[in-house]
């Protein structure tokens, strides 16, 4: 079924940003029946230079053909339970993404693997538009967030982070989250035998989301942010930020920024703070006004030279509304500032930035829970 809105609708803001032009984004909803629209990603699904738009959603798993949007299903009703995850990569070098999923979304059942979180691999039709076969590989309970993270050696590793430690009740427990790293065989993908794992880190006992940049992955979690080489799983425990140097009480989201990191604290929570000066991780809060933090990101969308970061809220905040903001500061000692990117019209659940259009121009992709919706905002700044 294709559930394409092709509405493009203007939505301009104005402020002041030394050596940049006044930002533009055009807002387009390319998909208004989302049901959870649970997680993004993008990548070239069918081999034609652009990327495509990838949705895990409650029952589906979709992907959206760059540049008209039309929706084609990939794999429906994996599990009894609702999909939670997807990541998406060209890990092979053929100009096209290889995806892998999570499913079986049930984070009260910490203990039985068989009642809750899966892994899956998706062995690629010949038409990539027809129905893609899984393969279901080891996993953890509670799986959450999977993204497949290239390190130093130029392999990409399929990473996958669990919400809570096997057998842990409200975050606490004997047991690490299992942060486990899955590795792609040389050739019969569709073999789940052929598939090796390892854990590369358990020292957090609750854990939401992570972030990977030049094959170093960073973990957010109750007990602070931890960061992780993907090619040393066994080194020992590198914790970085803690309630004890920095005062967090839990880490949501977190990102790497351009000298420094950003994080939705606590787990669903209403502060997007940064952490700078790796000697002393001083913590700012640049707003605590969100409700129900989910969504992140990082990237230079504006042509400063240094990254902005975007962040999306899916409850109504104090004043009655959900949406995304865009936090920027013209130095690295300037004050940060903010603008709306969307006002009440995104209950945001995930969100990834992606030179959409190739101008050179990063555009943000975001889906919303209680708006339903799947939409693009193309970047138009000068």
């Amino acid at each position: 079924m294709n559930r394409v809105c092709s509405t493009i609708l203007p939505c301009c803001f104005v402020f002041a940003v030394a050596t940049a032009a006044e930002p533009k984004f055009e807002r387009q909803v390319i998909d208004d029946a989302v049901e959870v629209g649970y997680g993004l990603a993008i990548g070239d699904v069918d081999g034609d230079g652009k990327p495509d738009i990838l949705l895990a959603d409650k029952r589906h798993f979709s992907w959206y053909k760059n540049p008209g949007w039309e929706e084609f299903p990939m794999v429906k009703n994996l599990t009894l339970r609702d999909n939670v995850s997807i990541a998406a990569a060209d890990i092979n070098g053929d100009g096209q993404v290889e995806v892998a999923v999570g499913a079986r979304w049930n984070p009260g059942e910490t203990a039985e693997k068989a009642k809750s979180g899966s892994v899956h691999y998706l062995v690629r039709p010949k038409d990539p538009t027809q129905a893609w076969k899984p393969i279901e590989l080891n996993h953890d309970p509670t799986v959450h967030r999977m993204r497949w993270v290239k390190a130093d050696d130029n392999q990409y590793r399929l990473v996958v982070l669990p919400l809570h430690g096997i057998g842990n009740k409200n975050g606490e427990g004997e047991n690490g989250v299992n942060v486990r790293i899955h590795f792609a065989p040389l050739n019969q993908w569709d073999d789940p035998a052929e598939w090796k794992d390892t854990v590369l880190d358990d020292s957090l006992h609750k854990t939401h989301n992570f972030d990977d940049r030049d094959g170093d992955v960073l973990i957010g979690g109750a007990e602070g942010v931890v960061k992780r080489d993907v090619l040393n799983p066994r080194e020992k425990d590198m914790r970085i930020i803690t309630p004890e140097n920095s005062g967090t009480e839990g880490v949501g989201e977190v990102r790497f920024g351009s000298g420094f990191i950003a994080a939705i604290e606590p787990m669903h929570g209403n502060q997007l703070v940064v952490y700078e000066n790796p000697r002393e991780w001083v913590r700012t809060v640049l707003t605590d006004q969100l409700n129900q933090g989910h969504a992140l990101a990082t990237g230079d969308l504006l042509g400063l030279g240094s990254d902005q970061i975007v962040v999306g809220w899916r409850n109504p905040d104090p004043e009655g509304k959900v949406g995304i903001r865009i936090f920027h500061r013209a130095a690295v000692d300037a004050p940060w500032k903010s603008f709306l990117l969307d006002d009440n019209q995104m209950a945001t659940e995930d969100l990834k930035l992606a030179d959409l259009d190739g101008d050179g121009k990063l555009d943000v992709i975001a889906a919303g829970r209680a708006t339903k919706n799947l939409v693009i905002y193309w970047n138009r700044s000068e």
